[in-house]
């Protein structure tokens, strides 16, 4: 999963038109080295769905919910729940570190790890996203 997200940020970043605004490269370093660093070292790996938000949770039968659209790969925990995160724009933009560390909380996660992952996908998925830039900005690891 890792070496996918990096090499299709490459590409994105390689097909941007001139006068894009793109990321700042120090930031897109940063965050392409984290991303592979933080797969490599995660303490377990658990099966991920990947694409956990609420317009993929269903009211259902069987069960009170129903998850769909699974993309399944084995990870880091902490990196799960970063597709919720990012369709929550507004508080995404708002307080990054905070929501981060919320979402952490609820779930007994390392808040620190999900937030780093954040900022990691944020750099990925920001190539030519200036909002999602600048959350990457927000959360640069210190």
């Amino acid at each position: 999963m890792c070496q996918a997200w990096v090499d299709e940020f490459h590409k994105r970043l390689a097909a941007i038109p001139n006068g894009t605004q793109v990321i700042d490269p120090g930031l897109a370093q940063a965050g392409t080295e984290l991303f592979v660093a933080l797969a490599e070292d995660a303490e377990q790996q658990v099966l991920l769905c990947t694409d956990l938000h609420a317009g993929n949770v269903l009211a259902a039968q069987r069960e009170p919910w129903l998850v769909i659209d699974p993309k399944p790969y084995l990870g880091d925990p902490c990196y799960d729940v970063l597709q919720h995160l990012l369709n929550c724009e507004q508080r995404l933009a708002d307080d990054p570190a905070g929501l981060a560390q919320r979402m952490a909380d609820l779930l007994d996660l390392d808040g620190n790890r999900v937030r780093r992952w954040l900022f990691a996908r944020c750099v990925i998925e920001g190539v030519d996203d200036p909002p999602l830039q600048a959350v990457a900005a927000a959360l640069v690891p210190s």
